[in-house]
């Protein structure tokens, strides 16, 4: 099958997808399309609710989806309070041009981006709240889905984000991410054996919870990522993304990781590890940037964080990171 990162993804046009409403749906309502990473999603106004149309990309498995929705019920199941996208009715599939295409009518989760709502040190211990509460919600669930073997968004997979190095487009950003990878790759193997591994989001960044007009976190979207991978790997994706928007990074963190584990408790080796998973994210999100605009350059979403994340890879170099995995632990006893 071909690589879901290399594929185009579709292209409909709004007549196709009125169409495609009233065949299949049987719905009409005002079309907007929104910006997606590789499927293609619109929002169907309509008078008394919104809905979500999203039609994947053409190299994704139904059993992705799936996943995606047995992962929702169990969260709805244990804490029916979160907000998250559940499919309307069935997975549908359809034709174009000789391609095929799963097409899914889903709810609109409703609530601002925490992007959108210039976050105070303050919120980020909220968002680590809302996310251990996730964890919880989450935790017992599986899938044989979730077990996706060389899945370039695992950063629990260091051996493969190494081999994926050469995407890199000069010897000095390759020796700065190896930096990050030697560094990682020697202290998973001495811990490995404390880390738990279980089912995750995968990608709860600020684009994807969702607050009120207080800021408290209600929900999360964005399923597409979701892998069994590390428990720790949960909390280190937003650390990164935290890092990358915050002037002060450790303490944002800090806040972050201590609302999280008022939450969801993690042992000393998975909170020293955070440190590490963090980077190797980083690592993940320039190598993608890299590799995937060359394929798409019209799709400006793919390098929204590529240069942050170049600028916090740098400023880590220069760190000390057993001082930050001291702090972590230190902030989580106290």
């Amino acid at each position: 099958m071909p690589s879901l990162f290399m594929t185009p993804p579709p292209r409909f046009s709004k007549q196709e997808v009125s169409a495609l409403l009233q065949s299949d749906f049987n719905i009409e309502g005002n079309i907007s399309e929104l910006y997606s990473d590789r499927d293609q999603v619109f929002i169907i106004s309509q008078p008394n609710e919104d809905l979500i149309l999203k039609i994947s990309n053409p190299a994704e498995k139904r059993s992705i989806l799936e996943l995606q929705d047995a992962a929702a019920d169990h969260i709805m199941k244990n804490d029916p309070e979160i907000r998250v996208p559940r499919t309307r009715g069935e997975i549908i599939q359809c034709e174009r041009k000789g391609i095929r295409f799963f097409v899914r009518l889903i709810n609109h989760v409703r609530g601002d981006l925490f992007s959108d709502r210039d976050p105070k040190k303050s919120d980020y211990e909220k968002i680590g709240n809302f996310l251990g509460r996730f964890s919880t919600a989450l935790n017992g669930f599986f899938h044989d889905a979730a077990i996706r073997k060389d899945f370039d968004w695992d950063a629990g997979n260091i051996s493969h984000v190494s081999e994926r190095l050469s995407l890199l487009s000069s010897k000095s950003d390759i020796e700065t991410v190896s930096h990050f990878l030697n560094n990682a790759s020697r202290f998973m193997d001495q811990l490995k054996t404390d880390l738990r591994t279980c089912v995750i989001h995968n990608d709860g960044n600020e684009h994807n919870i969702l607050v009120n007009n207080n800021k408290k976190a209600i929900g999360i979207i964005d399923f597409g990522d979701m892998i069994h991978s590390y428990q720790a790997l949960e909390p280190a994706v937003c650390m990164a993304y935290i890092a990358m928007s915050s002037t002060d990074p450790l303490e944002s963190i800090l806040a972050f990781t201590r609302g999280y584990h008022s939450c969801f408790e993690l042992n000393e080796s998975e909170i020293r590890s955070m440190v590490y998973l963090m980077t190797i994210r980083l690592s993940i999100t320039v190598i993608m940037a890299s590799w995937r605009k060359k394929l798409f350059p019209e799709n400006k979403y793919l390098t929204i964080s590529e240069k942050p994340a170049w600028v916090l890879l740098r400023k880590l170099k220069k760190s000390d990171l057993a001082f930050w995995e001291d702090a972590l632990v230190h902030s989580m006893r106290n």
